[in-house]
């Protein structure tokens, strides 16, 4: 996402990244024949913000037609973790800084780190696509904005 992608004023919504990351965490454990469950594992920064993010959630799993679908593979309810003491997130963190600084794609402008190029080839494989019968939804998305979109709750 840009860095000059709006950003919501404080709100009770959920931002829209984090919407989409949950349509593609959805995709992608509906891939799956065993029918796992998906659990939300988030890096806790600030307990305050913690807490809002806990209830933006809830708010979104409860009150969207989308987020109560999604809620029959993804549990609801996040974890949240300190990421200096665990290693996967650590990981995540860093295919995140690789995606956000060594990867473009359409509508990305600012220019990459040439030297993440050997990480990046490496991300790009973990890339997941799911075709539906309307469309090709792909694990990476560029969003332009972050404000909820008032139309998703319902």
């Amino acid at each position: 996402m840009p860095q000059s992608a709006p950003r919501p004023e404080k709100s009770t919504s959920l931002r829209k990244d984090y919407a989409y990351l949950f349509e593609r965490f959805y995709a992608f454990l509906g891939t799956k024949t065993d029918g796992p469950m998906g659990y939300l594992v988030f890096d806790e920064l600030d307990k305050s913000a913690s807490h809002v993010l806990l209830g933006q959630v809830a708010s979104y799993f409860i009150k969207t037609r989308a987020g109560r679908a999604r809620s029959r593979l993804i549990i609801p309810e996040p974890f949240f973790v300190h990421s200096d003491l665990t290693t996967l997130v650590q990981l995540a963190d860093i295919i995140a800084y690789a995606i956000s600084w060594g990867l473009r794609l359409k509508g990305m402008t600012k220019e990459c780190r040439k030297e993440l190029a050997p990480v990046v080839r490496e991300v790009l494989a973990l890339r997941f696509r799911h075709e539906t019968e309307t469309r090709t939804v792909w694990g990476y998305k560029v969003i332009d904005d972050l404000r909820p979109a008032p139309a998703q709750m319902a």
